[in-house]
């Protein structure tokens, strides 16, 4: 079997596999949630296959909780694995959902997935989705508070514009980008929108 193919991530960041493993299926989204041990033999044979880059989020189910037993089960499993993870979506009470990036909420929610993940530090810690009540340079500073106390190694955005990753970067460089981008979704590609 081929291995997966390393990507630097960032500037200076370290490799990664180009195809990272997007765990929200493991716990939410798609139907009846398997039990611990056999998600994490899904989990065994990811790494086994060589990716070593996971994607999680606080709002995927027991997702982080699943990767924490996961790791305190295997934990020579964490020294493979680059794990990313985010924050930002809130869903409140009426069950409507809302986007929060002030700089308590970053810290409260970085601070909840550490404890959920049982580990000291997340590889890379993504803003979910933007906040456009609270200015991104709020976020980022309170990111880059993170990265200074070494809870965070990177920093990445989710779903932002251009305009909003120049000003982000201004205060504390941004590792990585995820933005929907299919056959189904295209609309990056147009101008306005100035992602690509």
């Amino acid at each position: 079997m081929t291995p997966i193919p390393s990507r630097q991530l960032g500037k200076n960041g370290p490799q990664v596999s180009a195809i990272g493993f997007g765990a929200m299926g493991l716990s939410a989204f798609y139907g009846a949630i398997a039990s611990d041990e056999e998600r994490f033999k899904v989990l065994d044979r990811v790494i086994e296959l060589g990716g070593t880059y996971i994607d999680s989020a606080d709002r995927y189910g027991d997702n982080e909780d699943l990767l924490g037993k996961y790791f305190k089960k295997y934990p020579q499993q964490r020294e493979k694995v680059f794990l990313a993870t985010k924050f930002a979506i809130v869903v409140l009470p009426d069950g409507t959902r809302a986007v929060r990036g002030d700089a308590e909420y970053v810290h409260e929610q970085c601070n909840k997935s550490l404890q959920r993940l049982g580990l000291d530090y997340i590889d890379l810690y993504y803003v979910h989705r933007i906040d456009k009540n609270t200015p991104i340079e709020e976020t980022m500073g309170a990111l880059k508070e993170l990265v200074q106390a070494g809870k965070i190694k990177h920093i990445g955005l989710s779903e932002c514009s251009s305009d909003t990753l120049r000003r982000a970067y201004a205060v504390h460089p941004v590792a990585a980008v995820q933005i929907e981008y299919s056959p189904f979704s295209l609309d990056i590609e147009h101008e306005n929108i100035g992602l690509l």
